[in-house]
């Protein structure tokens, strides 16, 4: 189908008034428009039963930042699973702040706890600070288990876009370490490879929101050593995609990384794994956190909750 109407109102509205574009703005200015679209679009933020500041050592001096969310119908003493959820924003735009509603929805929703990890940012922090820092901040949710009050065996990992693929790379890295697995994905329109030419590359390259040359700005910056083969910026390079742990993938319909996404799961499940793919139509890239414009956002986070319950009911 095509565009939603929703969707075709909001593009029109964003190219008639002329709004610079990511790749014409500076990063400072990217982000904090960036911010103000999800602070216009995203629904009303909904009560939990506690949200905490996390600071996690890096053992240099610095300290990753992360914020810690516990469902409103949680007790304080019981032990929850946990969601690990990394924001999108091409990993150059977004933090924890704009994506603090959709982490209370999943936390309410599937009655698990979520760290929400604010990641270093390119161009300041090119690759691979992300992937250090998301790998950090597992490794630092499974040994703080006990105070944190969550169940390391009941883990997921999640994020859109950018987010997404910290999710995979980080499921991966996990995958050939040995230790504690997640026991689950939760990809929402997840950066699989960064150099493609699927059609869907090049049909939704111009007028559908992330554009051509966005793609190109946000690759330029976090992968300013060309880096694009190595697996931990394009898992689809990975050299086995097998023993990752059951995922839900949410595509996009008119997303120029819809075509990227499709492969990557055709690929994960001829090597045996498990995928739930919960298409939705007639929507763009960038879609999921906008929920007080398309209902169709609202259905989405809905869903992934409902995984994410049915995925970690169970105990270790």
């Amino acid at each position: 189908m095509p565009l939603s109407a929703q969707a075709r109102s909001l593009l029109d509205m964003v190219y008639r008034v002329g709004a610079p574009r990511f790749h014409e703005l500076s990063p400072a200015q990217a982000r904090h428009s960036f911010q103000k679209l999800q602070f216009a679009f995203r629904p009303d933020s909904p009560a939990v039963a506690s949200v905490t500041e996390v600071p996690i050592g890096r053992g240099d001096g610095s300290v990753l930042l992360a914020r810690f969310y516990r469902p409103l119908q949680a007790h304080p003493d019981k032990v929850l699973p946990l969601l690990v959820y990394f924001h999108g924003g091409g990993w150059c735009v977004g933090d924890v702040e704009s994506y603090d509603v959709l982490c209370r929805e999943l936390a309410n929703g599937s009655g698990c706890a979520v760290l929400s990890v604010d990641y270093r940012l390119a161009p300041e922090h090119p690759f691979p600070a992300a992937v250090n820092d998301a790998r950090l901040a597992v490794d630092w949710a499974v040994e703080q288990a006990e105070l944190l009050r969550i169940d390391p065996a009941r883990l997921a990992l999640g994020g859109d876009s950018a987010g997404g693929n910290l999710s995979i790379v980080t499921a991966l890295a996990l995958r050939d370490a040995g230790g504690p697995q997640p026991r689950f994905l939760m990809l929402v329109y997840p950066s699989t490879e960064i150099v493609s030419t699927r059609p869907s590359r090049e049909r939704y390259a111009d007028g559908y929101f992330l554009d051509r040359e966005t793609l190109e700005w946000f690759f330029s910056r976090y992968l300013p050593a060309g880096n694009a083969e190595d697996w931990r910026a394009s898992p689809m390079r990975a050299a086995s995609l097998a023993g990752l742990p059951p995922m839900l993938l949410v595509t996009a319909e008119c997303d120029p990384l819809g075509d990227d996404c499709r492969a990557f799961a055709d690929r994960v499940l001829a090597e045996g794994g498990e995928v739930e793919h919960y298409p939705v139509e007639g929507m763009v890239h960038g879609f999921l956190t906008l929920g007080k414009f398309f209902p169709e956002a609202n259905h989405t986070v809905a869903h992934a909750a409902a995984a994410l319950r049915m995925q970690l009911s169970t105990g270790s």
